[in-house]
């Protein structure tokens, strides 16, 4: 029988929901602590069975909203949610009223808020502009706070609330890595250096995504290997006629395990699919996966 897995509640582009269950196969059984370093929309994270887990992004907005999710009772935010689509009138036709509370947020910076507008928002994404403004459009005719939605949310928040998860936000090159040893797990879903998705451009506010933060990786994982530490990175070899010739390259002088995985994506307007061109997906490990 297939797992049942903690779905996210927001649209995260990239997310890794429907490879769930080709990743944490490779994972290993028994891990102490868990890092997600590029933690996103948390779908490996929250279904990851470890002792102690730590979430990282540096979306400073997005760790708010997990560190509220984590601290109020389920029924508190479920009522909150409701009383703001109440407050604004918030429905599939109503833009003034979505409007009337991305101005709020973008002036209070309420963590709630910021839901409730990935909510309504167009494909229920998380978008902010260089000056820290979230500016994701309307979803008019598509979004809203569905069924499908809160039942996400309170999967996810119930899950949040039986862990021991700890919240960072820091940039991936000033984690503290420290005090992990050698039962510890560090994933990593970076932007994809040869993709096109929206967070690798730099222009939202946060780091984006080039050669150089691609090498500061490669040279953290191979950090942790020489420490003894397990890893295992998220990426794309091949993307549209592209390869990433340093990752490649990295795989090949280090002599990794790489672990090929059968990727679909609906949620992600950048990605494609095998009829439309090659696109390699990737799980590259430094141990030696479980049987």
């Amino acid at each position: 029988m297939r797992p049942s897995y903690i779905r996210s509640p927001l649209n995260y582009i990239g997310g890794k929901y429907k490879l769930l269950p080709q990743i944490l196969p490779l994972f290993p059984r028994k891990i102490d602590t868990f890092v997600d370093l590029f933690c996103g929309g948390c779908n490996v994270g929250i279904n990851v069975s470890a002792e102690h887990a730590i979430f990282n992004d540096n979306i400073s907005y997005l760790i708010d909203l997990y560190r509220e999710f984590q601290t109020l009772p389920l029924q508190d935010v479920l009522d909150c949610i409701e009383r703001r689509i109440v407050e604004y009138d918030l429905s599939l036709t109503n833009e003034d009223g979505y409007k009337a509370l991305r101005r709020v947020y973008n002036e209070r910076r309420n963590p709630l808020d910021l839901f409730i507008l990935t909510a309504y928002s167009f494909n229920h994404q998380i978008r902010f502009n260089n000056s820290h403004e979230f500016n994701n459009p309307f979803g008019r005719d598509r979004s809203h706070f569905n069924a499908a939605m809160k039942a996400n949310l309170s999967a996810f928040i119930t899950r949040l609330h039986e862990r021991n998860i700890v919240f960072t936000r820091c940039d991936f090159d000033r984690f503290d890595f420290t005090g992990l040893g050698e039962r510890d797990l560090v994933y990593c879903d970076p932007p994809y250096l040869i993709t096109t998705g929206t967070y690798n451009d730099g222009k939202r506010g946060f780091t984006g995504w080039d050669e150089i933060q691609e090498r500061k990786l490669l040279e953290i994982l191979d950090e942790l290997h020489a420490r003894g530490i397990s890893f295992a990175l998220s990426n794309v070899l091949e993307h549209r006629g592209k390869e990433n010739a340093i990752l490649v390259e990295w795989i090949a002088r280090r002599g990794y395990t790489v672990n090929y995985l059968n990727k679909s994506y609906s949620n992600s307007n950048y990605q494609i699919t095998h009829r439309e061109g090659t696109s390699v997906e990737v799980l590259v490990v430094n141990y030696r996966p479980e049987v």
